[in-house]
């Protein structure tokens, strides 16, 4: 499909190019909009913003774009016109942010929001440890792109930036992950030492060494402490030994029951309807897509007829507004299926909680059943929107 959409643009490109009229700002928005339709449909995860005026018979071009592969077509098309213009456009990452192209979360949780503002809506979060890619930088905040590709801002006091020498370094080091909901790092192997930090589930620290009852950990930023043992496994070891399943699936969420929630957040310290998903896919070693609108877009479809026959533990319930003739259909909340006698899925709406899609159990959930938009399965499906870390290290 985006094979087909590629040469349906070349054509209305080669097309646009023969014509003798005149040059107009109008035609190459037009040639903007398509480019950007197929190279950077989604601003969350692909940037292409990129506007245009005219001064003194010249085209001049402003904005900021990742796609290295769009922007080259976009010029391509601008002199196959033989127009003159001017490139003012920021491929990012550029200079702003120089060769400190990457950096790693090091807070328990890092806010990332929409705009770089305190202020701004959380966008979504990041747990310590995470490895990210650096865009651009404005102020104290820098733009940066998550493991499932998200876009946006985060303040410089929640992340180390790194070169990628650096970076490289930090992925391939061995590595402990923290499996409880919360807990600390100490400064000594006591629960009476000092506090370095707080910790939350899927939290990522580096590996030093090995103690009765502790161990030894490294943050990103070179700050050293001890984590329980109980608390926290070698991250080769737990990925190694993980095996996704139905019952996983259930058990990782039911031990979110009750967390609160939270617009942005992808945390055990609150949480949205895609961001409790995505920490129960994560727990169960995939990383998916972040927002519900994106969730719909990966693995199989099934349920088709929305009657809740064929499910099986572990799917995505989407919820929200059908299309109509005018309109889209329009994914707002997401939740996971667990079936069982009840018909019963879990999701995060005021807080993480158990619903029914039974009429006659008490927690029947008749809203969500009214906007029931169908299911998609993950488990057992590969799909470039699922990332299995399996695959990201050698085990």
């Amino acid at each position: 499909m985006r094979i087909l959409k590629y040469f349906s643009l070349v054509v209305l490109l080669v097309f646009m190019s023969c014509k003798n009229d005149t040059k107009t700002i109008s035609e190459i928005q037009e040639i903007h909009a398509s480019i950007k339709a197929t190279f950077a449909p989604d601003k969350r995860v692909e940037l292409f913003d990129i506007q245009f005026s005219q001064s003194n018979e010249k085209i001049i071009l402003n904005g900021e774009t990742t796609s290295q592969k769009a922007f080259e077509i976009l010029l391509d098309s601008l002199k196959n016109r033989k127009l003159t213009f001017v490139n003012q456009v920021r491929m990012l990452p550029d200079s702003a942010v120089g060769n400190l192209q990457f950096a790693i979360a090091r807070n328990s949780v890092i806010n990332i929001r929409s705009k770089p503002k305190h202020s701004a809506e959380l966008g979504t979060q990041g747990l310590l440890g995470m490895s990210l890619k650096v865009l651009d930088k404005n102020g104290d905040f820098y733009r940066i792109q998550t493991p499932d590709q998200y876009i946006s801002w985060v303040d410089k006091g929640g992340i180390t930036i790194v070169n990628k020498e650096d970076f490289d370094t930090w992925n391939a080091s061995e590595k402990v992950i923290f499996t409880k909901n919360f807990g600390y790092v100490y400064a000594d192997k006591s629960e009476d030492s000092k506090i370095i930090s707080d910790i939350t589930l899927g939290g990522i620290l580096k590996f030093k060494s090995l103690s009765t009852n502790f161990i030894e950990v490294e943050y990103p930023d070179k700050r050293t402490g001890f984590v329980k043992q109980e608390e926290a496994i070698l991250y080769a070891s737990w990925l190694q030994n993980l095996i996704p399943s139905k019952e996983n699936i259930e058990t990782v969420a039911k031990n979110m029951n009750g967390f609160p929630y939270l617009w942005g957040g992808t945390s055990s310290k609150g949480m949205d309807c895609s961001g409790f998903t995505k920490m129960v896919y994560l727990m169960n070693g995939f990383i998916i897509p972040r927002d519900a609108s994106q969730q719909i877009n990966a693995g199989k479809m099934v349920d088709n007829k929305l009657t809740f026959e064929g499910l099986e533990k572990g799917d995505l319930l989407f919820f929200g507004k059908k299309a109509t003739k005018k309109k889209k259909q329009r994914v707002t909340h997401v939740g996971i299926w667990l079936g069982n006698d009840k018909m019963e899925f879990i999701h995060a709406s005021g807080n993480v909680h158990l619903s029914s899609m039974d009429k006659n159990q008490s927690h029947y959930d008749e809203m969500n059943r009214n906007r029931y938009l169908g299911s998609k399965r993950y488990l057992g499906e590969k799909d470039a929107m699922i990332v299995d870390l399996k695959d990201q290290i050698k085990l």
